[in-house]
């Protein structure tokens, strides 16, 4: 199983959704998970992680992970390339390493020159900057790749996003 996190926010509150699939190819969600937060940290410039980390593992803690191989985020991975971890590197960190971490963020970040990988999808001139800890980055940039979808956005992750907007 693969899981895929995204969180959305409404003034002090938090939905934060995670999309369960089976295999890097999966058309559909095996499962969709959902919970709300009220009361989640203000937004500080440059410590993103602080605001969406605890809403991730909170949700995190309710999954069965038995089978996990991996976990996408929407965002960075690291920072820059001497590994400062972004919102997944710290996601990694607290689950002591255990599972591969995966980012997938669809702006570039001037800091970080060699330690992501753009990856074009469908007609798109527009790439996603794939990032990644616990797993080789030129293997975390195949699995996006080759996630279903005709367009840049793979189409579980547009799910995520969907889900993560719904009232």
């Amino acid at each position: 199983m693969i899981l895929a996190f995204d969180t959305y926010y409404r003034g002090d509150s938090a939905k934060t959704v995670a999309v369960a699939f089976e295999h890097w190819g999966a058309q559909e969600p095996s499962k969709i998970y959902h919970e709300f937060i009220k009361g989640v940290k203000e937004y500080e410039p440059g410590q993103f992680y602080k605001r969406e980390l605890p809403c991730i593992l909170s949700l995190f803690q309710k999954i069965d992970i038995k089978q996990l191989e991996a976990i996408v985020v929407d965002g960075y991975v690291v920072l820059n390339d001497s590994g400062k971890p972004g919102l997944g590197g710290h996601l990694y960190e607290r689950l002591d390493g255990e599972f591969p971490v995966i980012g997938v963020a669809k702006s570039n970040f001037a800091k970080l020159q060699t330690n992501k990988m753009e990856v074009c999808r469908g007609k798109s001139l527009n790439p996603l900057y794939i990032t990644s800890k616990g797993i080789a980055l030129i293997k975390a940039a195949d699995h996006i790749r080759g996630m279903h979808g005709d367009f840049r956005m793979p189409a579980l992750l547009k799910v995520l996003d969907q889900e993560t907007r719904k009232e």
